[in-house]
This record gives C-alpha cells, sequence and structure tokens, in this order.
C-alpha cells in the first residue's frame, strides 16, 4: 500500500478506487489485462464488421466469433426475432414464476428437449448460468453427493461445483483411468456425478464419451455433459458430439448454449422429466432472474429447427476448418492439431500473443483476440481461430498470409508447437 493511501487510512478515510487501480496495475503487470475491440458486425456480409478504432471506423474480418455457422445472421433467425418482437415487444416482462413464461420459451424448451431426445428441457439466461445454477442445484439435491470434474472444464462449471458445497475430485483431462480410480475409491453405494465437456473449445480436443459412459455405468454415478461448443455443429441433427458417436441416450444431463452455434442468447439443460422439474423448482439462478424474452426465443427455435434438417452448414464450417489448418500447415505455422472446428496457433507467451493480435488487427484488418491465463494455462498462449461457412478461399490465403507475416515480424518460431491441444 502507497504512504499516501496508508496515511489516507490512518485518517479514517478510505481510499476505495485505489484497491481496483491496484488489482488492475496486477493484470496490466501480468500482461493479461483484457481490451476490447469496438466491433460492429455487418448482416448480409459477417464475418465483415466495423472496427471503431481510436483512428475511427475501419472495416475487419472477424477469425474468433463463437457464431460458428453465422446463424445470428440467418434471415429465418432474424425474420422470428423481428416479427415476433413487433408482435410480442421486448422484454419478457418478469422472472418465469411472475409473468415470464412467455409462450416461445416454451416452445423453445420443448424444441430443445426434442434435439437431445430427453423428456424435458430448461431453459437459463446464458450457458454460464445454466452451468453454475444447474451443477450445484443437482449436486445440492442428492445427498452426500461426490462430483468427479476434468481438471480442464470451463469456468462456469467450476463454479457450480464450488457453489454445491459437495466434495469433489479432479481427473486428469480425457484421462478415464484416473476417473476410474477414483470412482473406486469412491465406493459403489456413495452417490456420484461425473462432469465433463464434449469439445474442449481452447484446444479443439474431444472427450471420450463413450469410456466416461461405460464407466459411470459400472460404478453408478451419474453425468453431465456440456455441450456449450458442439450443439449445432455435430450429430446428424445438430445436438452435439454425443449425438455424433451414438452416446446422447446415456448421458443423464446435457447442458448447451444457444449463443454460439444457435447464433442468439441463453442456455439450458435437458434430463428427465423429474429432474428438470426439480432444479426448475430449486436453482435460485433460475428462480431470481427474469426470463429470456420471447424474441431472442423465437429466434433461437428457428435456429434450432433449421440445423435439424440442414447439413449445408456443418459441412461447409468442417470445409473451412480443414482448409485453414491446411493454409497454416503448409506455411509452418504452429497449429495445435485437432479433429474439430476450433484451430488454435501456439504463441506461448502473453506479451507476444497479444503482440500478435494487435498486429493483426492494425496492419492487416484480422481480428483474432488473443487467449492468455486464466483462460489457459500461463505458457500456453495462442490465438484461437473459428473458421466459419462465410470464410471464403481469399480471406484463408489472406489470413495465412497476415499470420506469417506477424511471425516473422515479431521473431516467433514458425515450426510445431511446443504443446499440443489438450
Amino acid at each position: 500500500m502507497t504512504d499516501s493511501r496508508w496515511e489516507s487510512r490512518k485518517a479514517g478515510v478510505t481510499s476505495y478506487d485505489g484497491f481496483f487501480a491496484d488489482a488492475i496495475a496486477r493484470l496490466q503487470d501480468e500482461r493479461r489485462y483484457r481490451v476490447f475491440a469496438d466491433l460492429e458486425r455487418i448482416a448480409g456480409r459477417f464475418p465483415h464488421a466495423v472496427w471503431h478504432s481510436p483512428q475511427g471506423p475501419k472495416e475487419v474480418v472477424i477469425w474468433c466469433s463463437n457464431d460458428y455457422l453465422g446463424m445470428g445472421q440467418h434471415p429465418k433467425v432474424v425474420g422470428a426475432m423481428v416479427e415476433t418482437a413487433t408482435r410480442l415487444g421486448t422484454g419478457a416482462g418478469g422472472t418465469r414464476n411472475i409473468a415470464g413464461t412467455n409462450h416461445p420459451l416454451v416452445e423453445l424448451e420443448g424444441e430443445l428437449a426434442d434435439l437431445h431426445g430427453k423428456e424435458a428441457a430448461l431453459v437459463f439466461t446464458s450457458g454460464y448460468v445454466s452451468n453454475q445454477t444447474g451443477i450445484s442445484t443437482i449436486a445440492k439435491l442428492v445427498p452426500d453427493c461426490l462430483i468427479l470434474s476434468d481438471a480442464l472444464n470451463h469456468n462456469s462449471m467450476i463454479e457450480g461445483i464450488r457453489q454445491s458445497g459437495t466434495e469433489k475430485c479432479i481427473f486428469r483431462h480425457n484421462d478415464v483411468d484416473h476417473l476410474e480410480e477414483l470412482l473406486k475409491t469412491a465406493g459403489p453405494v456413495r452417490p456420484k456425478l461425473i462432469v465433463f465437456e464434449s469439445l474442449y473449445s481452447m484446444g479443439g480436443d474431444v472427450a471420450p464419451i463413450n469410456q466416461i459412459c461405460d464407466i459411470a455405468d459400472r460404478y453408478g454415478a451419474m453425468t453431465y455433459l456440456d455441450e456449450v461448443h458442439a450443439v449445432g455443429m455435430y450429430g446428424p441433427r445438430g445436438a452435439g458430439i454425443a449425438a455424433r458417436d451414438g452416446a446422447m441416450n446415456r448421458i443423464d444431463v446435457i447442458e448447451g448454449t444457444l449463443a454460439k452455434a444457435f447464433g442468439c442468447l441463453g442456455g439450458y439443460i435437458t434430463g428427465s422429466a423429474v429432474l428438470i422439474d426439480a432444479v426448475r423448482s430449486y436453482a435460485p439462478g433460475f428462480i431470481f432472474t427474469t426470463a429470456l424474452p420471447p424474441a431472442i426465443c423465437a429466434a433461437a427455435t428457428a435456429a434450432i429447427r433449421h440445423l435439424k434438417t440442414s447439413q449445408w452448414e456443418r459441412q461447409r464450417q468442417q470445409d473451412r476448418a480443414r482448409r485453414v489448418k491446411a493454409a497454416l500447415g503448409a506455411a509452418a505455422l504452429p497449429v495445435m492439431l485437432s479433429d474439430t472446428h476450433i484451430v488454435p496457433v501456439a504463441v506461448g507467451d502473453p506479451v507476444h500473443c497479444k503482440a500478435a493480435s494487435d498486429l493483426l488487427l492494425s496492419e492487416h484488418s484480422i481480428y483474432i483476440q488473443p487467449i492468455n491465463y486464466p483462460t489457459v494455462a500461463k505458457g500456453t498462449e495462442r490465438l484461437r481461430i473459428a473458421p466459419i461457412p462465410c470464410h471464403d478461399d481469399i480471406m484463408i490465403d489472406r489470413l495465412a498470409a497476415a499470420l506469417v507475416d506477424v511471425w516473422d515480424r515479431l521473431g516467433l518460431p514458425r515450426d510445431k508447437p511446443a504443446y499440443a491441444a489438450e
């Protein structure tokens, strides 16, 4: 604490802003202070956007959006939102219990239950909230529940586990042998909940879902699967990796988002009718917050219905991802290879990662946000590229050339990454 602030404290005057300034300074010293780009996506021309830079507006190409299939600008989705807002207004008008259960929201929950082959679904205001309050509520309702969590689970899952107040064990990432060891130690009688993701978004690697389900069956554990980065993207109807791998009916709770491949906003869980009813009745993060607006719900339903039958977006997106990986690999850039649509490029240093992002934006009109600690482990900083169906061949070639230029200007190694996709 500085002398001036200490003197103020002794005098009974607290400089509270000083605490916040110190906290920000720590982030800046650690080179992980985040700067947000002021962007306006251009509907009909996405991934083009306008970046409101300090020097004025500038058109850029976005390469890191989680609107993986471009559904946020699809005519069916936009049309459903505009029509519903015109007809029903904007906000929901209350919590689900107090006038907020609008009919488009009820229809959306039915569509989600059908998508995942479950009896019921429950919609939350975000994917973060659905994990945070879903996991904590489920675990609290199961006496003496032991949670077994993958080491690379998302922060929303970690917070849900923490808020449950139950005992937890962390198993090594995607390590089914370690998971089984922990389950053996827990014993056959104790209630257990295995919490994991289908697709880990920072490295693009996939969980061995059927193996985890086999172990869960042997030791009498429930399974909770986060499909946030996979819904809409995989499976014959876009239900996710579990659907693709024939494991959807083996999972007790499937969680997902409406804000990524479906191009809207919100999160959800699906499961048995009694489990969903219990969460609906006990979860504070559901009970005490305003419901999603009707227009958002109608737009999400339109996206889900479209992707249940249309294969073009998924096929095109996978083609784009393959082409990006090939182009960056041919340029000897350190691509962290995976079998999914995520294309991380290893940097390994927060300063260089931010510098690379800044140069791409200012010199090449390409926006890719740097991924630093705590999103990834220190020393594994990266640029995370997410190709979408709208990225054409010219954009991909320009991306590869821009990355080569930035790598050379920063003196970064153009070879295999020092670390693989987790």
